[in-house]
């Protein structure tokens, strides 16, 4: 199967455009199923310190790497600095972290995570830090500006701990901010974009600057009420949707199959997830046929503004996108 690429600035590093996510892998089961999806033909790995399986994540790529399914350099590896990392001093001790937890000598990509920086917790007291200080029900703030966070990644791409740096959950204002002084331009965007969460104008903006995109959460609310989330409960599954089903009888197509290319019909990365092989490789399987255009204008009528991962709903007194 012939994986497509996004060619990134600065670097002309080539990330591949679909991947796979590593949040909400039962640690237990990481390793296997990134194997597995290595072998299914995956070459982009999303993950991150907070998902709480990054080890696990390190330890799948080792293992196909030694059993000679693919060589290191066939492999983007995705990573991301937790909120409570945002210090100058703390910024590369992380990275460093991720680095000895995946088994690796640099990251292809190392994302900001989010907008916000919160006081830090030692990695020896809590490590992933999570949200809140030990004993704590409430975020507590830090006060690290983004200038400072950022610079700090930069060393690390001088250093050459990490190949790319970007960043997850910024919003266009914080963006344009980053831009008017940053030494090394962001590569990447990753933000929550699916049928019903289009952002149509922010990614056209963010692409017109030569940052790539990619989208989380392709499939809507569906990770989201399994988790128990109310607000997504409360939702028409987006396989369930009336277009999305039509559009995929259309084309024999799985409904999972038609979110995925139309967002790649967008030039946008998908990260999907899945612990079953054969969705796995339905999946991957989104690169190999076209949408009409009938057919994306259909699914760009499907958009509320309904975003499900929004530290506000999760009850954290960060307005983030507001």
């Amino acid at each position: 199967m012939t994986i497509e690429y996004i060619t990134l600035n600065p670097s002309s590093d080539r990330m591949p455009l679909i991947g796979f996510g590593c949040a909400k892998i039962d640690p237990e089961q990481t390793a296997e199923v990134i194997y597995n999806a290595i072998k299914v033909g995956y070459r982009l790995f999303d993950g991150g310190s907070n998902y709480y399986n990054e080890k696990q994540v390190g330890d799948g790529i080792r293992m196909a790497i030694k059993d000679g399914l693919v060589e290191r350099k066939e492999i983007f590896v995705i990573s991301k600095l937790w909120c409570t990392n945002h210090a100058k001093e703390h910024v590369r001790m992380a990275c460093k972290k991720s680095l000895e937890d995946l088994g690796l000598d640099y990251v292809d990509m190392y994302l900001v995570h989010f907008p916000v920086a919160l006081e830090h917790v030692p990695f020896d007291v809590k490590y992933p830090a999570g949200w809140t200080q030990p004993g704590e029900t409430q975020v507590t703030r830090a006060r690290t500006p983004m200038h400072v966070t950022w610079a700090a990644m930069e060393s690390l791409v001088d250093e050459g701990l990490v190949r790319n740096i970007g960043m997850s959950n910024f919003n266009a204002q914080l963006m344009m901010d980053l831009l008017s002084y940053c030494r090394i331009p962001p590569a990447l965007l990753q933000m929550e974009a699916h049928p019903y969460m289009q952002q149509e104008a922010y990614i056209k903006w963010i692409q017109k600057q030569g940052i790539a995109v990619t989208a989380y959460s392709s499939f809507g609310p569906a990770s989201f009420a399994a988790g128990g989330l109310k607000h997504a409960k409360s939702v028409e599954p987006i396989f369930d949707n009336p277009v999305i089903k039509e559009i995929a009888a259309k084309y024999n197509r799985a409904p999972g199959q038609v979110a995925l290319r139309w967002s790649l019909e967008r030039n946008v990365g998908v990260v999907p997830k899945s612990t079953s092989v054969a969705r796995m490789k339905s999946n991957l399987d989104a690169l190999n046929w076209k949408m009409d255009e009938e057919d994306i204008q259909a699914i760009n009528q499907l958009d509320m503004g309904l975003r499900f991962n929004d530290p506000i709903i999760k009850g954290w007194d960060l307005p983030i996108f507001l």
